[in-house]
This record gives structure tokens, sequence and C-alpha cells, in this order.
């Protein structure tokens, strides 16, 4: 059991290293429309996981409520949006294709700020996955470990354009390959690292297990309203970041039914 939960924390940061990788062996940058499509991807994935992996689990581990099973879910998917609110406010950091940084004004580099950009939407993917696999050590029947590593999947498969959208613009702004590698790699780190910390502390997230999976949904939705979408949306108009937002979607629905 121990050794599932280590692979399946470890499989979206391997999702990050190897699109990452792909700096090292494309010319090119990415293209608008490619950073769209698989930027819509990311989000149509997110948004299923939140969905399926996390409210409707908290929905049903809060049955015996009745009627007020729905109050973990609100309350803890609230919480969700306002921690990534304080966090969006207090990190320094700058989405892709925008020149105005957010939040404090520091003197950084826009590199590392493009980084602490992807490494503050992996904080909630991270949380997510180590609350569901501390359900899963705790015998939760809600949570299983085909479910949890549905989930770790589907978040390893939308962190692949993830690592590649972060990696490639850093080497068409100047930077060495294996830097840019180092860089994307290094803002998927932090995904392992929250996972693992949440499952350290099962033993106080296992009673409020409910509010903590809608917490990461939260999260992880505030992550795709406020930046994915913009940025699948940017500039001339085109309809392939929805298509794939669709896509990104069904793939996570899919595997969450057929494994969960």
């Amino acid at each position: 059991m121990q050794g599932e939960v280590i692979q399946g924390i470890l499989i979206p940061f391997l999702g990050t290293a190897f699109g990452a990788a792909c700096v090292l062996f494309m010319k090119n940058t990415l293209n608008i429309l490619l950073q769209r499509i698989l930027t819509g991807f990311a989000a149509g994935v997110m948004v299923a996981a939140s969905v399926w992996s996390l409210l409707v689990p908290a929905m049903e581990q809060a049955a015996d409520m009745g009627q007020w099973a729905f109050v973990p879910a609100v309350a803890g998917f609230w919480l969700g949006i306002l921690f990534l609110l304080v966090l969006d406010r207090t990190i320094p950091h700058l989405h892709q294709g925008s020149s105005e940084p957010e939040g404090p004004r520091v003197a950084l580099k826009k590199t590392t700020m493009l980084v602490l950009a992807v490494t503050l939407h992996n904080i909630p993917e991270g949380m997510a996955v180590g609350v569901v696999f501390a359900g899963c050590l705790s015998g939760n029947s809600a949570v299983t470990m085909t479910g949890a590593l549905a989930l770790s999947i589907g978040i390893a498969i939308q962190n692949f354009p993830e690592g590649a959208i972060i990696s490639m613009p850093l080497k068409a702004e100047g930077m060495k390959k294996r830097t840019a590698f180092t860089y994307g790699v290094l803002s998927g780190v932090v995904e392992p690292a929250a996972a693992l910390l949440t499952v350290l502390a099962s033993g106080f997230i296992v009673p409020a297990l409910p509010y903590l999976l809608s917490f990461a949904a939260g999260a992880m939705i505030y992550v795709v309203v406020e930046e994915l979408i913009p940025e699948m949306s940017a500039g001339q108009h085109s309809d392939m970041g929805t298509v794939f937002f669709a896509f990104g979607f069904t793939v996570m629905l899919a595997l969450d039914v057929a494994l969960g």
C-alpha cells in the first residue's frame, strides 16, 4: 500500500518532468494555437478531477448528514478558493503571455516569476493527490486506491503540457536548453512535496476529509478560472481551447469511471 502511495504521489511530477523535457528535443517554441490547445486540455482535466475525484467523494462521505450533506463540500470549496486568492495576492508571479506581474512588487527576474506562476497552481494539485491518498490509507470507502491513481494519472496528463509551456518560452528568451528544462522540472517539485506533507498529516486530515477534498477542488477551480481559461481564450478568437477543454474533461471523466 505505501509503495503504491509513493508511486501515486510521484506520477504527476513525472508528467511535468516529461513535458519540460520537450525543450531538449524541440527546436521551435510552442505556437499560440498549440498553447491554447494544451491549456484548454489541462483546464478540462482539472475541472473533471475537481468534480468526480474530489467534490462527489466529499458529499458521499458526508451522506450521514442527510439533506445537509452538501455543507462540507460548499464550506471546503470556498476555503480552497480563498486560500488560492490569498496566495495569488502574496506570491509574486507572472502569467504566460502577460507583461504585468501579479502579487507584491519585487525585483525578480521574469523567468523566476513565470516559474512561480506555475508553482502556485501546482500546490492545490499536490494537495488534492495527498488528500485522496490519505483517504485511501485511512480505509475510507468513499476513496479507493484505483480512484486515487486515476486522479494522479489525470493530473500527470495535464502536467505534461504545463511542463512544456514553462520550459519552451524560457528557451525562446535565450535560456540554455538544460537550464530551461531544470526550471520546468523545479516548477513541479512542489506537487509531490505538498502531497507528501498532506499524507504525513493524515491523522489530522481523515476526520476532516470531506472538507479537505472539497478544499482541494476549490483551489483547483480557482486556478482554472483565474488563469487557464483566460490563457486559452487570449488574443485572436479561436474555439480550439474550448474544444480541448471538453476533450480533457471527458478524458478525466473516463479515467475516473474506468479506474475508480
